[in-house]
Parts: structure tokens; C-alpha cells; sequence
């Protein structure tokens, strides 16, 4: 059976089975940062947030997100140190930037690890100051930093980064996602050296501390993209929820709860030089939302395999229920074939799963707006982990009719690091 549009929603595919202290910088390099310059601004998307792991709960219209009951209008200060990067476990704030560098061209054919060393301790300095709430060293405007910010900066490499050449082994795993059918992927939204996601409750703390680390690496990389985005992580009375797309969507309902045996098992790497990083696949996702708005309700619950009051799957009564797969209604599959919910699902990916975080993005431009999503995804392993979930959903995904993927890019995410330590160190001196 087709939908109006000539999807093929209802028929039956073959499940496949189951199958880880801070250096200032301006006296290190005597180096003044200077403001942000000929930046290639777009207005995408990214996401981290705000703390350690903390308890899965339900919200009150049966949502789930993992986040403590903290109201909405009182802020933390997220510590930068720990095993970990905070930014990617944390709840997605309400505001983010994702920024790509290049690494300047005389020093990428160097291959030098000293320079590289002295951008990250740089940043690392500034990353402690920043999430503090205190302005960077040698910042012109230390009162646009502030405590209880939920302020975050994750900080990862691309692919040209690691490798033989520079002496740095690549996570298990790492590299290029192939190109997959539906892309029409964008060199302006795609790619890049250096990392940086920055997240927080606001659009000022957020801006400046991306200005800040970005002139700081100015002796050293050049801005590749800039995108922003937001998210509604909150509900009324403040409790975390998972958020929702500009489809409407629930968004990260099958995410493994943080802090989980899943979640680490899921997410980090455990041995190794990265032990306590892990991978990043961001995938720029235009929607087209006057199409789909053209649709009725049924057929975007079809096409997304949940409900989208609540984000409940079409089988179950609440979000978290799990999804039934095999439930059929008048000879067909409830969740259709079809159904975005089905081909994500580890189930249908011989057991692999993600853990993905969004943020919705508008872009006005003078032939309408450009609507969609900046899409994370974190594994330990890129190529058995994001890959099979991306090919079953490039292959036969119902919302490929609405949805392109326009930008494209995958880094390392670096251990987290620890007080009188600064961000890679091992990596880096190993």
C-alpha cells in the first residue's frame, strides 16, 4: 500500500537480529585576540548542555529527558573538568553554536603537534574560564560571561588531524561517513579540522565565548562554518523533555538513557589513547516543512512511527515504551515498514544504536526560509555504530521525502581532562 505521495509505507522488510589545569594564553604567545572577522555566519544548529549525568525522569504528559527538576529560570555552572567532556551527556540547552576551524595550511603541512598542543592548551585555558563564568584571559569584555550559564565547549578533531602523519592514531572506528544516496551535501556546511560545540541558556553567553575561542585560535586555524541553533529541552515547570523538531516530532525518544550501562557502552570509548572521548557525526538536515504540513496527521505518525502529541510509538501508551515491530492491524504493520522509528531502530541495524541530540535552525534568505536540523551523533565507533543506521535510513526511510541532508562532517571528541591537565594532552605528548 502506497500513501498519496507514493510512499510505500506497509510493506513488510526482514528484521536483522540483534546482534574517555589550564594554561593561559595571551602570555604564552603574546598574542591579543581580536574580534571575529569575515565569518561565514549560517544559522544552524548544535547541541550540548549543561551537566553530569543525571537521572532519567518523566515529565508530567508522559515525555522523558535526562535531567534533574531544576526550573528553567535557575542556571548551573557545569565543571569543566572530569573523564569526560560535560557537553556531550549533558541535556540539550536552549541554545548552541557549532563551529568549524581549518587549520591554517603552513602548519597543516607541518604536521606539527607542538602547535597543535598550544592551540588546545590555549582553549583549554579559555574553557575553564568561560563555563566559570569568568571572562577568558585577556578578554575585552569579561562581563559577557557569567556563572550558572549551563555553559559547555566541546572540543574534537576531523579527520586530517589524525593519522600517521601527525602521530596521532585515530579512534577505532573513525572516518568519513560514505556517501550516502539521499545527500546533497554543501562544502559551506561541511567538514573541518578543529571543533568546537558551545551550548548554554542564552545567545549572549553562548556568542561570546564562541568569538573568544575562535580569535584565540586565530594564530593558528581560520573559521571554516559557524551554525546556530536552539532547543526546548523544558517543559512548563521546568522538567527536562526530549524536545522537539520543526516537524513536530518528539526527537531522541529511543536514546539511551544517560548514565546507563547502555549509555557508556553506547557512547565512550574505554581503552586506548581515547579512552574517555568519543565520535561525532553532525549531519546538516533541511526540512521541508510546507510539504509536510500539507500532510494529515496519520500520515506523519505513519511516516514517523510515533505519535506526535506525545512521542509515544504507534504500538505503545507512553514515550518510553518500546517499540513493537512485529504488531500488525488489518494485515499490516502498525509501525509501517517505512516508519523513520523502524529503520532507525537497533533492531533493524543488527543491534546498533547512537545517542543523537538536535537543534532546530531557521534560515531566512530572500526565497524563503531554509528549516531544519543540525543532527549529533555520538558512538564510540562511527563505522559500525552511525554507518549501518544511516544507510537503513538513507535506503528506505519514509521521511527522506521531507528531509535532505545538506551538510556533512565527523570528528574525534577529545577525554575530558583534568585540573593542572589541559585538553588531548595525552594524545598530543604520547
Amino acid at each position: 500500500m502506497t500513501d498519496e505521495h507514493g510512499s510505500q509505507l506497509d510493506e513488510p522488510t526482514p528484521e536483522a537480529p540483534e546482534a574517555a589545569s589550564g594554561v593561559g594564553r595571551r602570555g604564552f604567545l603574546g598574542y591579543v585576540g581580536t574580534a571575529l572577522a569575515g565569518a561565514a555566519v549560517g544559522v544552524g544548529a548544535g547541541v550540548a548542555g549543561a551537566a553530569a549525568v543525571r537521572d532519567e525522569q518523566q515529565a508530567p504528559d508522559g515525555s522523558t529527558g535526562t535531567g534533574d527538576a531544576t526550573p528553567a529560570a535557575t542556571g548551573r555552572t557545569i565543571s569543566a573538568h572530569g573523564p569526560h567532556q560535560p557537553g556531550v551527556a549533558s541535556h540539550p540547552p536552549a541554545v548552541a553554536e557549532v563551529v568549524a576551524l581549518d587549520l591554517r595550511a603552513d602548519l597543516l603541512g607541518a604536521h606539527d603537534r607542538g602547535d597543535l598542543g598550544r592551540l588546545l592548551r590555549i582553549w583549554t585555558g579559555d574553557v575553564e574560564a568561560l563555563t566559570a563564568g569568568r571572562g577568558a584571559p585577556g578578554d575585552s569584555a569579561p562581563w559577557l560571561s557569567s556563572a550558572g550559564a549551563d555553559l559547555t565547549v566541546t572540543v574534537g578533531l576531523g579527520p586530517r588531524m589524525l593519522g600517521e602523519a601527525w602521530g596521532i592514531a585515530e579512534p577505532e572506528g573513525f572516518g568519513t561517513v560514505p556517501a550516502m544516496r539521499h545527500d546533497r551535501l554543501r562544502t559551506e556546511w561541511s567538514g573541518g579540522d578543529l571543533l568546537l560545540l558551545v551550548a548554554g541558556r542564552d545567545g549572549t553567553t553562548v556568542g561570546h565565548a564562541v568569538r573568544r575561542l575562535v580569535a584565540d585560535a586565530g594564530p593558528f586555524a581560520t573559521l571554516r562554518w559557524r551554525q546556530q541553533g536552539n532547543w526546548n529541552g523544558v517543559d512548563a515547570q521546568g522538567q527536562a523533555i526530549t524536545g522537539r523538531n520543526l516537524f513536530g516530532q518528539v526527537d531522541g525518544s529511543g536514546n539511551p538513557p544517560v548514565g546507563s550501562d547502555l549509555f557508556e557502552t553506547t557512547v565512550w570509548i574505554d581503552q586506548g589513547p581515547w579512552a574517555g572521548g568519543t565520535t561525532m557525526v553532525l549531519r546538516r538536515i533541511r526540512m521541508d516543512l510546507p510539504t509536510w504540513d500539507e500532510l494529515t496527521r496519520d500520515e506523519q505518525e505513519r511516516a514517523v512511527g510515533r505519535r506526535l502529541s506525545d512521542g509515544a510509538p504507534l504500538t505503545g501508551e507512553v514515550e518510553t515504551d518500546e517499540l513493537d515491530l512485529t504488531a500488525r492491524s488489518e494485515g499490516r504493520y502498525v509501525i509501517a515498514a517505512k516508519a523513520h522509528a523502524r529503520r532507525s531502530h537497533h533492531s533493524t541495524n543488527g543491534g546498533a544504536r547512537i545517542f543523537r541530540k538536535g537543534a532546530n535552525y531557521e534560515l531566512p534568505g530572500p526565497d524563503g526560509a531554509e528549516t531544519g536540523l543540525l543532527f549529533m551523533s555520538f558512538q564510540a565507533n562511527l563505522t559500525t555504530q552511525f554507518v549501518p543506521v544511516q544507510r537503513s535510513v538513507d535506503e528506505l526511510d519514509a521521511l527522506n521525502e521531507w528531509t535532505t541532508a545538506i551538510g556533512s562532517a565527523e570528528f574525534a571528541i577529545l577525554p575530558g581532562f583534568e585540573e593542572g591537565q589541559w585538553l588531548g594532552q595525552a594524545l598530543v605528548e604520547g
